[in-house]
């Protein structure tokens, strides 16, 4: 590209110089020439005047005084036919090199001045050649021109190139270039805005990936420990059965987790809330994490109201109970205490233990990704909450010590209509 630039500036160049040079120079020489004629003409004139003027007064003409003022000039006078010829310098310029003015006047006398035409010549080579130099520096900057401007078209060019390519790598960071050049700016931004939508999109897919690898460990660890007992109790038949029910139970929830998942991914979480027996839900976490804080010398219950119905989905809500149950494993004490209670508004359970609670220094950021006060992932949490919101709930931290968190539903409409609330966490 930079050489197509270059060669089609060029020509341009010289075809300008050639249009505008050419005229020129001919113009020129006629100008040079035509004054030189004109120049003579006048010396004739006033040369005839001083022969008359001496003729006038009887007075001979000094030829070395003619010299003095027509140097470099060949003159002859003739008066009356009488011919009186007088040289200013040297011989006469060479046969065919002349040229010439005449003048006379009505008294008889004739004078003819010439002078060298090489002269003349010389002068119109001279500004021909000056102005082919001009035309010379007048390409030279064209070029020059054109590489500064081929510069700086190519190399935003070639890197907007880079930046395609880096693009395509994987590599989404905006360049935030820019040229100087409106279309390449253009194209500048729009590449930056691909890169953006690219980049949210990538990290919407890692953060997809590490919160799915999340959500399904905690009904693989219930699965392992319900296969675990099953290998401990193999010459207990009724045991045996209730731990492979149980496991049943563990792998239709972790394909419930999974659709929650796939459907959180094609944001289709909200639009599947139905009403939810909240009893079902929490009897069949304390099922599943019972024996877990048993083995802790911990123990969990549940209590509140009871027969209370929200709008949730099973999954969605039983995720949240189990990652604030195993947060209460990991970083509580104590008993553990599940609580329903309702209102006109709400539908709220609350899982409280009686461990040292949240320090003051994360509580504010407890929700937030990556925060985690005890070497946790950071992302139980924040999944959570973000759960919650997606079936038209809120999570909320109400007491810091000792650490007691609150889940609040949306209650189900019963059949007056009564419970019917804005969608979506207050």
């Amino acid at each position: 590209m930079r050489r197509r630039l270059l060669s089609s500036t060029l020509v341009v160049a010289v075809i300008a110089v050639l249009l505008l040079g050419v005229p020129l120079g001919v113009v020129v020489s006629r100008l040079i020439m035509d004054e030189a004629a004109q120049e003579l003409g006048a010396e004739a004139k006033r040369l005839v005047g001083e022969v008359e003027y001496a003729r006038v007064q009887e007075t001979p003409l000094d030829p070395q005084q003619l010299q003095q003022k027509y140097p470099s000039r060949f003159i002859e006078i003739w008066e009356r036919d009488t011919p009186l010829r007088m040289t200013a310098v040297g011989h006469p310029p060479p046969s065919g090199q002349l040229m010439t003015e005449d003048a006379q006047t009505n008294t008889g006398v004739y004078v003819r001045i010439s002078r060298d035409r090489e002269q003349v010549e010389q002068d119109v080579r001279a500004r021909l050649l000056l102005i082919v130099a001009l035309a010379g520096a007048a390409l030279a900057v064209a070029v020059s021109l054109a590489v500064v401007q081929s510069r700086r078209l190519t190399l935003p060019l070639q890197d907007l190139a880079k930046i395609a390519e880096r693009l395509g790598s994987g590599d989404a960071r905006p360049s935030k270039h820019r040229y100087g050049i409106p279309e390449l700016d253009r194209v500048a931004q729009v590449l930056d805005r691909s890169a953006s939508r690219i980049s949210d999109l990538l990290t919407r897919e890692r953060e997809f990936a590490t919160d799915a690898s999340h959500q399904l460990r905690t009904p693989l660890t219930g699965l392992t420990m319900r296969l675990e007992e099953i290998v401990a109790a193999s010459d207990q038949p009724e045991v045996v059965r209730e731990e492979g029910e149980a496991a049943i139970v563990q792998a239709e929830r972790l394909t419930a987790v999974i659709d929650e998942l796939l459907a959180a991914a094609r944001r289709q979480r909200h639009a599947q809330a139905e009403p939810v027996a909240v009893d079902e839900v929490l009897a069949q976490q304390i099922t599943e994490w019972e024996p877990v804080f048993r083995d802790t010398g911990r123990t969990l219950h549940l209590e509140g109201s009871r027969g209370l119905k929200a709008m949730a989905t099973t999954g969605g809500f039983g995720q949240v109970v189990a990652s604030l149950l195993e947060n209460s494993l990991r970083h509580g004490g104590g008993t553990v205490a599940v609580t329903t209670t309702s209102s006109d508004n709400y539908v709220v359970v609350e899982v409280a233990d009686e461990g040292p609670g949240i320090a003051d220094e994360i509580a504010p950021k407890i929700f937030e990704r990556n925060v985690s006060g005890a070497g946790g992932t950071g992302l139980g949490l924040t999944l959570a909450r973000a759960l919650a919101a997606a079936d038209g709930g809120r999570l909320e931290l109400v007491r810091r010590r000792p650490a007691t968190f609150a889940i609040f539903l949306r209650p189900a409409e019963d059949g007056n209509g009564r419970g019917r609330v804005v969608s979506g966490p207050a």
